[in-house]
């Protein structure tokens, strides 16, 4: 499957996600009447009860539904579970409860709020929540095939493979694309046509009158900041004190997206070789001479792919997803230290490790942990463009990525093909956002973050009417729980007083 995008994590044109696990749409019956999509939310589903369970570690679970559908929320139709968890505040009368998401689309905020430590520091004053979207993880998941057949489409490397920007290329997108909707359809029914970033705004609205609070407090990260900008416009009457960390563009398209995300990783990569050259470097010479190193090596590896201790095939692919996953992190440079010196000794298994941890792979059983591949697709492909892509545009853009980003830029054309052949309607999301009425909203941009660029912070900021921009000058993907306590300060100060830092305020 070629032209796997690492900024799209594995949806690109020709990739297919393949996983098992269990979660389906369910049909439950909650008392009360049904009521309309539009407006005031449906009484029957937010007069369900949340019962909230001790789930271990001063942690609450829960489980609500949701309509399957938000245009035709008939309570004794389909619906989805959406599975909870809070961590009460220390406080006896807190004021409220401020929901996290951690981005994606496909992570689990369940998984986020256990093991992380994000927001502590607002405990004192908030509960603290957060849920795993609709398609996603504990709540009704999306399922489509299985460990191995995933396994086969993420590492395996066929030399017959068309190429990229051909017809019987673009063909084949479709084919794949067909092929893993119908696994999706096959294993868990029409979720998959409802797990749309629009339902999730409509849930987390659900949510928040659930636990009632009147507006909501919200706290989001990259993909994360696309739903609360989302909630912003749809419900601006209902939002309260919202921050918006690591902010994605809601008029970027997949083109736009993948080639914005591209030259921030080169960035970010050059970032990593200038500190590099000026320390113990697995390379003797200047950051240019790395680059060349760099570049070589990507291209002998699409030559001739690497092989694993376990048989696995290291392609471009699979190196690039390795690389790209430290870029993350400046704390996690020297993980491509290991990984140059050794794929230049012609060994692949730091490449394999980096590239499961990215694809939530077990490196030892070959499991996986989630089935958060399957979800970024089918999420995504719901909120981009699935309209059939011109070849010849396609191939001059990816001409124009080569020359902007020379490293890898000339893997990571041809974007807009990812969605084409997928068996279900897209909205037209990617529009401009204003959230006319709505309190003032926090957009954080770090100027050195190579998946959600500072571009898109700046962009936001300026489409939402009471945006104000809070810039973190250094590296790393988003900056709200880090090293600045300038930026720290800033957020939990605005949702504990709703002080709001001056636009154009710069942290180091």
């Amino acid at each position: 499957m070629s032209n796997r995008g690492f900024g799209w994590r594995s949806l690109a044109a020709g990739s297919v996600i393949l996983l098992s696990l269990t979660g389906c749409v369910s049909k439950a019956s909650v008392d009360g009447s049904a009521g309309s999509a539009g407006g005031d939310m449906p009484a029957d589903f937010t007069e369900q009860e949340v019962k909230w369970e001790d789930c271990g570690e001063g942690l609450e679970c829960a489980t609500v539904l949701a309509p399957l559908d938000w245009n035709n929320p008939d309570i004794n139709g389909e619906t989805v579970e959406l599975a909870l968890m809070r961590k009460p505040s220390t406080n006896p009368n807190p004021k409220g409860t401020l929901f996290l998401n951690p981005g994606g689309p496909g992570a689990s905020g369940i998984e986020y709020l256990e093991y992380s430590d994000a927001a502590e520091t607002l405990l004192d004053e908030f509960n603290l929540a957060s849920w795993d979207p609709r398609g996603v993880g504990d709540s009704s998941a999306i399922e489509c095939y299985t460990d191995k057949e995933l396994d086969d489409a993420l590492f395996s490397v066929d030399p017959n493979d068309a190429e990229a920007g051909t017809q019987e290329w673009l063909d084949d997108v479709y084919a794949e694309n067909q092929k893993m909707g119908a696994g999706c359809e096959r294993h868990s029914g029409e979720l998959y046509k409802y797990v749309g970033t629009d339902s999730t705004v409509q849930d987390l609205d659900l949510l928040r009158e659930l636990v009632g609070d009147e507006k909501l407090n919200y706290l989001g990260f990259s993909y994360g900041t696309f739903i609360g900008a989302k909630y912003a416009d749809r419900f601006p009457n209902k939002a309260g004190r919202l921050v918006l960390d690591g902010a994605l563009d809601p008029t970027a398209d997949t083109a736009d997206v993948v080639a914005v995300q591209t030259k921030g990783f080169e960035l970010a990569l050059t970032n990593y070789l200038t500190a590099c050259v000026e320390g113990d470097c697995w390379f003797d010479g200047t950051v240019d001479d790395g680059k060349k190193i760099i570049a070589d090596m990507l291209a002998k590896v699409k030559a001739e792919p690497l092989t694993g201790s376990d048989r696995r095939q290291v392609g471009v692919d699979t190196l690039l997803t390795a690389i790209a996953t430290p870029l993350y992190s400046e704390n996690n440079w020297p993980l491509l230290d290991d990984l140059f010196s050794e794929v230049l000794e012609g060994g692949a298994d730091t490449a394999l490790y980096l590239a499961d941890f990215y694809y939530s792979r077990d490196n030892e059983d070959g499991t996986y942990y989630d089935n958060s591949q399957q979800a970024f697709i089918a999420i995504n492909c719901l909120d981009y463009t699935q309209s059939k892509p011109d070849l010849a545009a396609m191939r001059a853009d990816a001409e124009q990525l080569a020359a902007a980003a020379p490293l890898f830029g000339p893997y990571q054309g041809y974007s807009d093909a990812s969605c084409w052949g997928w068996p279900a309607t897209a909205a037209d999301t990617r529009t401009a956002v204003t959230g006319a009425g709505a309190p003032p909203i926090i957009v954080i941009g770090t100027t050195g973050d190579p998946a959600t660029p500072y571009e898109w912070a700046v962009a936001l900021s300026e489409q939402l009417e009471s945006g104000t921009l809070l810039t973190f000058k250094g590296e790393g993907h988003t900056a709200y729980g880090g090293s600045s306590s300038c930026i720290n300060n800033a957020v939990d100060s605005y949702f504990k007083t709703g002080a709001v830092p001056e636009s154009g305020t710069v942290c180091d």
